[in-house]
């Protein structure tokens, strides 16, 4: 593993210094202790798990990866599938020697922490599925995958996702600040690689869920338009040892918006080894 050559965090914010693998992934690490890893989603960095970073690396080794074609991490090609970042992810694992770990995903990076319980779940310890999506309706999906399909020709839209993930809240005006200027840095492939991928996504672990006997959090915000309580309150009632956890209040960029709140929720989480009551 060698250094990354930038730290810059895509506007201004906490900036976390990179290193790389020797597969083209970048990462941020801190602490000691049991392992979690943190995986965003489109259009973000690592950098969007900054209020977790520095909650969790007081008690846990905290690893949070720049998902392929995002910060400072190499692109996957033209045409990758969900199951291609997943696979992507597993290599990750083996390139940082991880044998076992805590995995959170937010949006699509919840896409990639569900597969990563679904195909090698002797390497997850515990899953949390952050705003993620299941089984779209089919307006939802005829929606997302319009977006797809708009970006190889309109290019990275940002006031969608914004109004999408923020509404018109005046107290989210800081999150939403860092978020516009992580979605201005995205490089334009590695966004449209990703966002395909993640608008054909919902239903290619969708079945898998009872099979997922580890710990698994579905949180969201209760108005999260596309990540919807009902999506994580589904997914909760079919995984053995599921529970829902939705934030009254907040929508999709809850973890920026709502930190306090998302950390006290993922400690319990992470002390878990039976079903909560």
């Amino acid at each position: 593993m060698q250094p990354a050559t930038s730290s810059a965090a895509g506007g201004s914010g906490t900036s976390f210094p990179r290193r790389t693998t020797a597969r083209g992934a970048a990462y941020f690490e801190a602490g000691e202790g049991e392992t979690l890893v943190l995986v965003h989603g489109v259009g973000m960095r690592l950098e969007a798990w900054a209020p977790q970073i520095e909650a969790f690396a007081k008690s846990h080794r905290v690893v949070a990866v720049d998902m392929p074609g995002h910060g400072a991490s190499e692109k996957l090609p033209a045409g990758s599938t969900v199951r291609d970042f997943v696979a992507w992810f597993h290599r990750f694992l083996d390139d940082m020697g991880i044998a076992r770990a805590n995995v959170a995903g937010h949006s699509m990076g919840a896409l990639i922490s569900g597969g990563a319980a679904a195909t090698f779940a002797d390497r997850v310890l515990r899953v949390a599925y952050l705003n993620g999506v299941y089984r779209r309706d089919p307006a939802a999906k005829a929606a997302v995958q319009a977006r797809a399909a708009a970006i190889r020709t309109s290019g990275v839209d940002k006031e969608g996702p914004l109004l999408r993930w923020f509404g018109d809240d005046p107290q989210s005006q800081r999150a939403r600040e860092l978020t516009r200027a992580w979605l201005e840095a995205v490089d334009p492939e590695g966004y449209a690689v990703a966002y395909t991928a993640f608008a054909g996504g919902d239903e290619t672990y969708a079945d898998c869920w009872p099979s997922v006997t580890c710990p698994a959090l579905f949180l969201t915000g209760s108005g999260d338009p596309n990540s919807t309580p009902e999506m994580a309150e589904r997914m909760a009632s079919l995984a053995p040892n599921g529970w829902a956890r939705i934030v009254d209040g907040h929508r999709h960029m809850v973890n920026l918006t709502a930190p306090e709140t998302v950390n006290a929720l993922m400690a319990e989480w992470l002390t878990c080894r039976e079903e909560p009551v």
